[in-house]
């Protein structure tokens, strides 16, 4: 997608001088960032630079201590919950399940926003949990208590819900942690089929950068809570940029499959030959 197509798409989100805190630490310090609509964005930087708490931010459920977030130009603080639900979906790093609840029970609650008092539940609410559910692979185990699945099952079961809410942005915190590589794939294969087929504007943070750079048309990097580089992977992703913020002597070469950048550390310190007994 080109510099044109990304500025001119809608859901685009914005920090304008941005500082999040927790208590009195400051997370994330000044920010001003433009996040593309139409366009997949990974966030990425060194474990504690702020990625998951600026996620946080980008969805109201921290409050800035200064600064604005805005959705297509509107600070996302003067929006009410349910218009603010109805654009931007989310998947927090480690959601809560219900106890004993399905599958469909589960993607069911992604409706919430577009619920009306005394009006039932109806015909397209259906229609989009069954679409979510076909989606994400996760219609055959619709009948299923979410406790019981596999790791790659239940995210993908949280993945429906956010896709049942039917928004155009979606915003994912860490989709591949505890999963294997098998399932990571799998979780980003669907993010990347969302994007493509149905034209989602997605934010997710990651922390591998291969990955990243493979999925992302737009990569934001951290550290210590500040905007490091930003923008397409490969004008951002260099051996200089990987060892300032994350400290890794590193190479930086073209992936073979896709042609998009990867990071392939430099060898360490000769390890000792074992000594045959």
């Amino acid at each position: 997608m080109t510099a044109d197509q990304l500025s001119a798409a809608g859901n685009q989100l914005a920090t304008h001088g941005l500082d999040l805190r927790y208590g009195d630490r400051l997370i994330v310090g000044g920010l001003d960032l433009v996040l593309p609509g139409g366009a997949v964005t990974a966030i990425v930087g060194p474990n504690a630079c702020g990625k998951s708490t600026l996620l946080r931010g980008l969805t109201r459920l921290l409050a800035p201590a200064a600064g604005t977030v805005t959705l297509d130009g509107s600070d996302i603080h003067r929006m009410s919950a349910k218009a603010l639900a109805l654009r931007m979906g989310l998947l927090p790093q480690q959601p809560v399940t219900p106890d004993a609840i399905t599958v469909e029970a589960l993607v069911r609650l992604g409706r919430y926003p577009h619920q009306k008092l005394l009006t039932p539940w109806s015909a397209a609410d259906q229609r989009a949990v069954d679409e979510a559910l076909e989606r994400t692979g996760t219609a055959v185990l619709r009948d299923q208590p979410v406790d019981q699945l596999s790791g790659g099952q239940r995210q993908r079961a949280w993945i429906a819900l956010a896709l049942a809410q039917d928004t155009d942005l979606l915003l994912l915190d860490e989709p591949t942690t505890f999963l294997d590589l098998r399932h990571q794939l799998d979780v980003l294969d669907l993010v990347a089929e969302l994007h493509a087929e149905a034209g989602r504007t997605v934010v997710m943070v990651l922390h591998d950068l291969g990955q990243a750079a493979r999925y992302a048309d737009h990569l934001v990097v951290l550290k210590d809570g500040q905007l490091a580089s930003a923008g397409a992977p490969a004008d951002v992703l260099d051996a200089e940029l990987v060892k300032s913020v994350f400290d890794v002597d590193c190479r930086v070469i073209p992936d073979p499959e896709t042609g998009t950048p990867l990071v392939i550390p430099k060898a360490g310190a000769k390890r000792p030959t074992a000594v045959s007994a």
